[in-house]
């Protein structure tokens, strides 16, 4: 085989891997996609409800670190359910599922460990309106 056949094959080879595939969304889209506004969440449990103003769905991820730049991995991804861990170095880390049923209504399970000890929470999380200044 020629040397330009050569590089045409590799050249060619190293595009289709460097071009994402046709098609292919954005990770943690769902989360993107959520109403921002004025958030509820309600503790499945009954031990109470808080509220947050979501500009952005990704502040779900991180409700027991909330603010902190942490590293985190992408465990699932699809249109309806993300789960993503993250590390908050010397702050703690945690585990959370989110699943989508509506842009403005999601279910919350996350856990890890914050200020040395563990959290579990388990949210219905509910768009009420637009945020309070």
């Amino acid at each position: 085989m020629s040397k330009f056949a050569l590089a045409m094959l590799f050249g060619g080879a190293s595009l289709a891997v460097a071009l994402p595939a046709y098609g292919e969304r954005n990770s943690l889209s769902m989360l993107d996609n959520l109403d921002s506004g004025d958030w509820e969440l309600r503790q499945r449990d009954g031990a109470g409800q808080s509220n947050i103003c979501l500009d952005n769905g990704r502040k779900l991820i991180q409700l027991r670190h909330p603010g902190l730049n942490c590293s985190s991995v992408v465990v699932e991804d699809t249109p309806n359910e993300v789960t993503v861990q993250y590390t908050c170095r010397g702050q703690g880390y945690g585990r959370t599922h989110i699943r989508r049923e509506t842009d403005s209504l999601v279910q919350i399970d996350t856990q890890g460990i914050v200020n040395g000890r563990p959290f579990v929470y388990a949210a219905e999380a509910r768009r009420i309106g637009n945020c309070r200044s």
